[in-house]
């Protein structure tokens, strides 16, 4: 104080007392709960992965249960209420897919191209040397699946209205390529770099006309961006090249299952005529 310093025991008074321990319990079962957190640099997730394997090899009585709650019950929870919309998600897409194409073969194609598409996800994610998180990066491939269906839907389509007035199979599948890959570009093209910055944890201010990085705001979107950004450059592989294969393939198939159908029946001729 301005008047100079006092003595902590004109404030306080110190008194011993004994300390009364509590005894928690739920349901009649006697619960210790223990409590930690993770440096800055490290994964919950991970050390929580790490703790399970060290009491896998160090077995504790069998009167004990261990349940792991927090961070890691919330992830498990969310991670199978994603799992679940992005299942119902795809039950919705197969039943529209099926009775407007009328072909189990096309839904399934582009449908492929939704599974496939996480593989340039994972790449993105190992090349950004980012985690995979549970909520935005869910919520990104679910986004994805929708973005990827419009542009095969939008291909095959097309195939099938080609089809229908040449019977060159390979030559429709060419004029389809040719016919939708600006279209497909462009919407690829623009959906990247409308997310680039937020991937980059870039963070726009029109109003102030400031630009800032690694911004609070910018970090929540970054695993969504991420997943999204790398999914669709991998998904536009699959539309121009992939699925223009597949198609070609079925084709293909379906020649090859007709000659031998015609082989079988001039056999069976040949061996009726001359039995």
């Amino acid at each position: 104080s301005q008047k100079g310093t006092a003595p902590i025991s004109s404030f306080t008074k110190q008194a011993l007392k004994p300390k009364l321990d509590t005894i928690n319990r739920v349901d009649g079962t006697r619960v210790y709960q223990i409590t930690a957190d993770v440096e800055k640099g490290f994964l919950g997730p991970q050390k929580v992965e790490e703790v399970q394997h060290w009491l896998q090899k160090n077995p504790q009585d069998p009167n004990i249960r261990i349940r792991f709650k927090g961070e890691d019950k919330d992830q498990q929870e969310t991670s199978a209420f994603l799992g679940r919309a992005f299942m119902v998600a795809l039950f919705m897409i197969t039943l529209i897919l099926v009775t407007q194409f009328n072909s189990f073969f096309s839904a399934g194609l582009v449908l492929s191209a939704v599974f496939l598409s996480t593989i340039g996800v994972f790449m993105g994610l190992l090349i950004t040397g980012r985690p995979f998180g549970i909520v935005m990066g869910g919520i990104g491939v679910i986004a994805l699946g929708g973005i990827i269906v419009s542009n095969n839907i939008i291909f095959i389509d097309t195939f099938d209205h080609l089809k229908k007035t040449s019977k060159d199979i390979k030559k429709s599948i060419l004029e389809t390529g040719l016919t939708r890959i600006r279209p497909v570009l462009l919407t690829q093209i623009t959906t990247v770099l409308g997310l680039v910055p937020m991937a980059l944890k870039l963070n726009l201010n029109f109003f102030e006309g400031v630009i800032s990085y690694n911004a609070p705001s910018s970090q929540w979107w970054v695993d969504l961006s991420t997943a999204i950004v790398f999914g669709v450059t991998f998904a536009t592989i699959l539309t121009l090249i992939v699925t223009p294969c597949a198609l070609m393939l079925k084709e293909n198939v379906r020649l090859a299952l007709e000659k031998e159908d015609l082989r079988s029946r001039l056999r069976k001729r040949f061996k009726n005529r001359y039995a």
